[in-house]
């Protein structure tokens, strides 16, 4: 029986361990935290559960279509609710604007706040819904290795949708800037600003408004209790606290094994690495590695994040499942992120309450609140700015729901940048990865097979095809394919 090694337990490590032990082979997977789910894990603390990481849950054809490929549904592991609404968007002097749960309800409010807008917005929705069925039955399933592979019938009559950006799209349709900045907003999971993300991924718009936001009953972790329980069904044997110290490779320059907690010795004939690449690119003796640090220093990250886990003693007046806080300058909190890399003076921040949707999810009568700013990675983290943000975001908070919380505060959590190296290996503690730029598309990014070492593959959101959940899905079954076709 054919072996193989994973490093890590995140989406794309889980995908890949699950889809090569379907196809027979003999997988162990080693995860260097206490927990599996990599960066989507779960904090459960005096009655409030929350999700650590990822905490939108879009595109649940790309879910549906992972399980299925196990003879499995969503439903045989999680309940899955469509929000509605799907998130709020706050804007400065109390204006808001809410995101339903079907196109129609969405396009009488950008109606109600820009006459025309409905129409422009269903002719939008309708061109990114044709980009959604290309990129994702065809361009995400390509295992990145040659420009080919974007070269279709579909994509040769779009080619000009990757020189323009979403931003001129956008604009060029939609004047008032709360329409603006709600169709702007899903890039920001692809990690660029809206000015240099190519329009063909209007598909996210679709994604968003098109396919809806869901929650699965619980929190996120549902997701990697179920691809564990499956990992497991199929054979996959999991070592939690187990860091993977070095990769070993023999004098052929060919992929062994792995060493574990600097002592212990496993063996495989492939080794697939799901942790941050340019962390597992370390685990190699120099002379094997692909990228230098001074490549990685180029490249174009998408943020990291301040994120803050609170229990509030009280239920919140107002506010919904998912809020976007736009009610500051969106550009200056960009630049800080992508141009000047330093702390946003009055940033843009995101909060979620799960308890408003999923009772489980806090004590009764209470609230289980995440909040999230994005920053730029690598910048300074400390006590100090963490407080001086919390406390800002909280006073706006309140200001906006009218309504004094710090009394109702049971605890608060927090983690950055410090935490996303710490915990992740993450460079610059990023969180989400390498931004899906035009010069960081598909065969432009880090490749899923090492061209250095034989047998050793990468998988996870700084390859192939890119940041986000579904991506990651879809990133572990494309490197099993790759070992299944080379075998």
């Amino acid at each position: 029986m054919s072996t193989a090694i994973v490093i890590g337990s995140g989406f794309s490590s889980l995908s890949a361990a699950s889809h090569l032990a379907k196809q027979g082979y003999k997988v162990q997977l080693f995860e260097k935290n206490s927990t599996v789910g990599g960066r989507c894990r779960q904090l459960i603390k005096n009655g409030y559960t929350f999700d650590i990481g990822p905490s939108w849950y879009w595109m649940p054809d790309i879910f549906d279509k992972y399980f299925a490929d196990f003879g499995k549904k969503t439903s045989d592991y999680y309940e899955l609710d469509r929000l509605n609404p799907g998130y709020k968007i706050y804007f400065q002097n109390q204006q808001e604007l809410t995101i339903g749960d079907s196109v129609e309800k969405i396009a009488e409010e950008f109606e109600r706040i820009e006459k025309g807008s409905g129409a422009k917005l269903r002719k939008l929705l309708k061109k990114s819904a044709k980009n959604y069925d290309i990129a994702i039955n065809k361009i995400v399933l390509r295992p990145g290795l040659s420009p080919f592979e974007l070269v279709t019938t579909e994509t040769a009559v779009r080619v000009g949708q990757f020189f323009k950006s979403i931003q001129q799209i956008v604009r060029k349709d939609f004047k008032n800037p709360m329409l603006v900045a709600a169709l702007e907003f899903p890039v920001l999971f692809l990690g660029a600003k809206p000015s240099q993300t190519p329009s063909f991924y209007s598909f996210m718009n679709y994604a968003d408004y098109g396919l809806g936001t869901w929650h699965p009953r619980g929190g996120m972790y549902e997701i990697i209790k179920a691809m564990k329980a499956l990992a497991e069904e199929l054979g996959v044997e999991i070592h939690t606290d187990a860091a993977v110290t070095k990769i070993n490779v023999d004098t052929n320059a060919k992929a062994t094994g792995v060493e574990i907690n600097g002592s212990q010795n496993y063996t495989a004939e492939h080794i697939i690495s799901g942790a941050d690449y340019a962390h597992s690119e370390t685990l190699l003796d120099s002379k094997y590695r692909q990228y230098s640090e001074a490549y990685w220093e180029k490249k174009v990250f998408a943020p990291s994040s301040l994120l803050f886990y609170v229990g509030f003693k009280t239920k919140i007046k107002g506010v919904e499942h998912h809020n976007l806080f736009f009610d500051t300058d969106f550009d200056v909190h960009s630049k800080a992120i992508y141009d000047t890399k330093e702390w946003p003076e009055d940033p843009l921040f995101y909060v979620n309450f799960p308890s408003v949707t999923d009772p489980s999810m806090a004590p009764e009568n209470c609230e289980t609140g995440f909040f999230l700013i994005p920053i730029a990675p690598g910048i300074e983290d400390t006590e100090e700015l963490r407080n001086h943000y919390f406390e800002l975001i909280l006073k706006r908070l309140e200001k906006r729901v009218d309504q004094e919380l710090k009394s109702q505060i049971d605890f608060v959590e927090s983690f950055c940048v410090k935490d996303f190296i710490e915990q992740y290996n993450s460079f610059k503690g990023n969180a989400y990865g390498l931004a899906n730029t035009l010069s960081q598309t598909a065969f432009l990014r880090p490749k899923l097979i090492s061209k250095k070492v034989d047998n050793l593959y990468f998988t996870g959101q700084l390859t192939v095809p890119g940041p986000g959940v579904p991506p990651s899905l879809i990133s572990g079954k494309l490197v099993a394919e790759l070992i299944r076709k080379k075998n």
